[in-house]
C-alpha cells in the first residue's frame, strides 16, 4: 500500500510541477503581449529583432533548404525508381518542402541560433541586475526586452520559410535536371501543375507558429534563468531543447488540424 501511495505522490508531484509550469509561462506571455497597444513602443529595438532574426539567419536557412531538396530529390528518386514511379520526383519534392521540410528545418535552425542567442542574452542581463535596472528606470522589462523578440519572430520566420521553399525547391530541380537527368520543361510542370495555394499557406502558417514559440522559450528561459555564468549556459540549452520538442509536437497538431480529415 505504502508503494502505491508513494507511485500516487510521485505522479502528483510531477503533474503539480507541470501545472505550474505552465501556469508560469502563461503569465509571461501575457505580461509581454497585454501591452502590444500601449505607449510607449520601441520601434528601434523591434527592427533590430527582425534584422537579426531575418536577416542574419538568412544563409543558414537557405543552406540548409537547399541540400534538404537535394537530398530528397535523390532520395525520392531511388525508391520511387522501384515502381516505375520517377515522374512523381517533382511532385514530392515541392510538396515535401512546401508542407513540412521547409517550415521544420528553418524553425529548428533557427531555434539553434535565435533560442540559444536570446536565452543567453537576457539571461546575462537577469544574473547582471540589468533587467531590475529597467524596472527601477520605469521601463517595463517585458514590453522592452520580449515583446519586439515575440513579433519579430511571428513576422520573419514566414519571410525566412518563403525564401527557403524556393530554395529548397530549386535545389531538388537543379539535382534532377543535372543528375537524374529529368528534362526542365515537365519537372516544371509537375512542379506548378501539383502545386496548391493551401500547401504554401499551411507552411506559412507553421511558420508563424514556429517562429512565437522560438523567441517565446528563448525569452522565457532567459528570463528566468539564476545561478551566474551556469545558470546562462543551463538556461540556453532549455531554450533550445523546448523550442525543438515544441515545435515538433506543434507541427503534427498543426498538420492534423490543416490536412487532416
Amino acid at each position: 500500500m505504502n508503494i502505491i501511495f508513494t507511485f500516487l505522490g510521485s505522479v502528483g508531484s510531477v503533474f503539480y510541477s507541470f501545472l505550474e509550469a505552465v501556469g508560469r509561462l502563461a503569465i509571461f506571455v501575457w505580461a509581454s503581449i497585454s501591452g502590444i497597444f500601449r505607449p510607449p513602443f520601441y520601434g528601434k529595438m523591434l527592427l533590430k529583432q527582425i534584422i537579426e532574426l531575418g536577416y542574419y539567419s538568412l544563409p543558414v536557412v537557405g543552406m540548409t533548404a537547399m541540400f534538404t531538396g537535394a537530398a530528397l530529390a535523390l532520395q525520392t528518386y531511388s525508391g520511387f525508381s522501384r515502381f516505375n514511379a520517377e515522374s512523381s520526383v517533382a511532385i514530392v519534392v515541392v510538396l515535401a518542402i512546401t508542407r513540412e521540410l521547409g517550415p521544420v528545418m528553418a524553425g529548428l535552425m533557427v531555434a539553434g541560433r535565435i533560442g540559444a542567442s536570446y536565452a543567453a542574452e537576457i539571461g546575462t542581463m537577469r544574473v547582471t541586475e540589468q533587467i531590475d535596472a529597467l524596472s527601477t528606470l520605469s521601463t517595463d522589462p517585458h514590453k522592452y526586452l520580449v515583446l519586439p523578440r515575440l513579433l519579430a519572430g511571428i513576422t520573419m520566420l514566414p519571410f525566412l520559410v518563403a525564401i527557403g521553399d524556393i530554395i529548397g525547391v530549386f535545389g531538388g530541380y537543379m539535382v534532377s535536371i543535372h543528375n537524374l537527368g529529368f528534362s526542365p520543361g515537365p519537372y516544371l510542370k509537375s512542379t506548378f501543375e501539383y502545386l496548391e495555394s493551401k500547401d504554401v499557406v499551411s507552411g506559412l502558417i507553421k511558420a508563424s507558429v514556429f517562429g512565437f514559440i522560438i523567441t517565446l522559450m528563448g525569452c522565457y528561459h532567459g528570463f528566468h534563468s539564476k545561478g551566474g555564468a551556469q545558470g546562462v549556459g543551463a538556461a540556453t540549452t532549455h531554450a533550445v531543447v523546448s523550442a525543438s520538442i515544441l515545435i515538433l509536437l506543434s507541427n503534427y497538431v498543426l498538420t492534423a488540424l490543416l490536412f487532416g480529415k
